[in-house]
């Protein structure tokens, strides 16, 4: 663990990290705004590589806040590391099955119109003694 600091200095370190954190987050709804065409008539950033850079910024920033709000806020740069690995790893984890969920909901939503018409369908019973399905020429059916 670190050394102790004082008060004042806590103080300090505290309204660094807010003014970091807020400069941060001005800077992410600025490019927002850019972005979607708000602050400059014409200028929005929905295909291509402009699509891509402007995901990557705030995914960044987003990850940034994150791990200085962990890091410093949680005081987890002070800990021994197998206690910030245990926090750490279910976390990593916890991010992995959301993202798997996203792609399941994405998959399951894309089928949805399939299953709807399957769930739909109507179902004609085959009289009983007929053979059902589709029978191969030349196959020779038993008639015991």
């Amino acid at each position: 663990m670190a050394g102790h600091q004082t008060y004042e200095e806590q103080k300090a370190l505290v309204f660094k990290g807010l003014m970091l954190l807020g400069a941060i987050t001005i800077v992410e709804v600025v490019i927002a705004l850019l972005a979607k065409g708000h602050m400059i008539e014409g200028v929005n950033f929905k295909h291509g590589f402009g699509h891509y850079l402007y995901m990557a910024l705030m995914v960044g920033f987003s990850l940034y806040k994150a791990y200085f709000i962990v890091f410093y806020f949680m005081h987890m740069a002070y800990e021994v590391r197998g206690l910030v690995l245990s926090v750490l790893l279910p976390t990593t984890l916890l991010i992995w099955a959301i993202i798997a969920f996203f792609q399941e909901g994405g998959t399951w939503g894309a089928r949805r119109e399939l299953i709807k018409q399957k769930n739909e369908e109507v179902v004609q019973p085959t009289p009983a003694g007929k053979p059902a399905g589709y029978i191969l020429p030349g196959t020779v059916l038993y008639k015991g």
